[in-house]
């Protein structure tokens, strides 16, 4: 105040109950959801990421919790300076049932333990940096979280709820764009979820969404939004004539009613013989060890086939394979005495040795495989 005068800025002070035009902002932006908006939001964020973390559990084996949601709203150039940079972004988009985008952010470092664990380890490396196969065990992981997440809103909206292929990001730094369909000044809902597995992580992830979309979650919840029907129109009557007034079967009028364009005709009575019932016959079965082949065999005798011996089988998981190398050993599940697989197409026709003949590898026959086994593996 100068010369006993108020400024302009001290008047709209005053006019604003004390408070500056940058804090006045802010409560508009608060006042896009009302709290009953963002308490219903928490709680169906709290039941849908529950079924993320049973679907993340099975995957990992491990137990995960994702609880304490807090919602508030915020801007994606906001998020960039408050969150911690490096960290992955999914990226989905409702396609049915609700129209919308829906983000999912975690930590670098929380990804790489889960990756670590989809792979076999113990989840205590916590690497900076993803390879190509880290990121899409990781971009799996989080696509089945979302997935569940869906289905189980489905049940509380009691509709269809539909997702499209996700789209990871790698957030490496805060200059880089976080959506291509959100742009960053736009106002977003953000639920933040605290997420825990096992001793491993005790961190938080993030699910991002527009407010367009959280409102009308929220009111399909509140039931004021029911799902639209697609309208179905009618197909097209080809007539080649006027269409009168129905008649009946002794030419007197019908009675005009919304339904005499569906014509019933009631089918013709004939006068048709009863239909003679038998018993099947059939020709008595021949003994299998006496059948013959056909004479016009010799039709097919030249066909190839083609033969393979199997030493043995094993499994490894995607660890044990990717640090096989030169000079590594493989262990098969047979024996060395025990008899190896003769395959004819692929299907199991006899049992032999393995024999060495003229620096060549052989198989000596020992055993056919009975008409029991050879079915069984016909079947498969």
């Amino acid at each position: 105040m100068s010369d006993g005068f108020l400024s302009q800025e001290e008047i709209d002070s005053l006019l604003n109950g004390g408070s500056s035009s940058a804090s006045s902002a802010e409560p508009s932006k608060e006042g896009l959801l009302s709290e009953i908006e963002k308490d219903l939001l928490g709680e169906i964020g709290n039941i849908s990421m529950g079924s993320a973390s049973t679907a993340l559990s099975t995957i990992i084996n491990q137990q995960v919790n994702i609880t304490t949601p807090v919602v508030s709203i915020t801007t994606l150039r906001e998020l960039r300076d408050k969150f911690e940079v490096p960290n992955i972004a999914l990226d989905v988009k409702y396609t049915s049932g609700i129209v919308g985008e829906n983000i999912l952010i975690m930590k670098l470092t929380d990804a790489g333990v889960i990756a670590n664990l989809m792979m076999g380890g113990d989840g205590s490396v916590q690497p900076e940096t993803l390879s190509e196969i880290e990121i899409s065990a990781v971009s799996e992981a989080m696509n089945q979280m979302i997935g569940s997440a869906a289905t189980s809103m489905a049940t509380m909206l009691t509709r269809e709820v539909n997702i499209s292929p996700p789209d990871s990001t790698i957030w490496d730094n805060n200059t880089a764009q976080l959506s291509n369909n959100i742009p960053d000044d736009q106002e977003v809902v953000e639920v933040a979820f605290r997420l825990t597995i096992g001793e491993l992580i005790d961190s938080q992830i993030m699910q991002v969404l527009p407010i367009q979309t959280a409102k009308k979650i929220v009111s399909i919840m509140m039931g004021e939004e029911t799902e639209q029907q697609p309208s179905q129109q009618p197909a097209p009557v080809q007539q080649t004539a006027p269409v009168s007034a129905p008649v009946s079967s002794n030419n007197t009028p019908v009675e005009s009613s919304p339904y005499n364009n569906y014509v019933y005709e009631k089918p013709i009575e004939t006068n048709t013989p009863p239909v003679e019932v038998q018993r099947a016959a059939f020709q008595p079965l021949q003994d299998a060890s006496a059948y013959a082949p056909p004479k016009n065999i010799d039709l097919i005798l030249d066909v190839p086939l083609e033969i393979s011996v199997v030493l043995g089988r094993t499994k490894k998981s995607i660890k044990d394979i990717l640090n096989l190398g030169t000079g590594s050993l493989v262990e098969l599940d047979k024996l060395a005495e025990e008899p190896v697989e003769i395959l004819v197409n692929g299907k199991k026709v006899a049992y032999g040795e393995v024999v060495v003949v003229d620096e060549n590898f052989g198989v000596r026959i020992t055993s056919i495989v009975s008409g029991e086994e050879r079915v069984k593996s016909l079947a498969k």
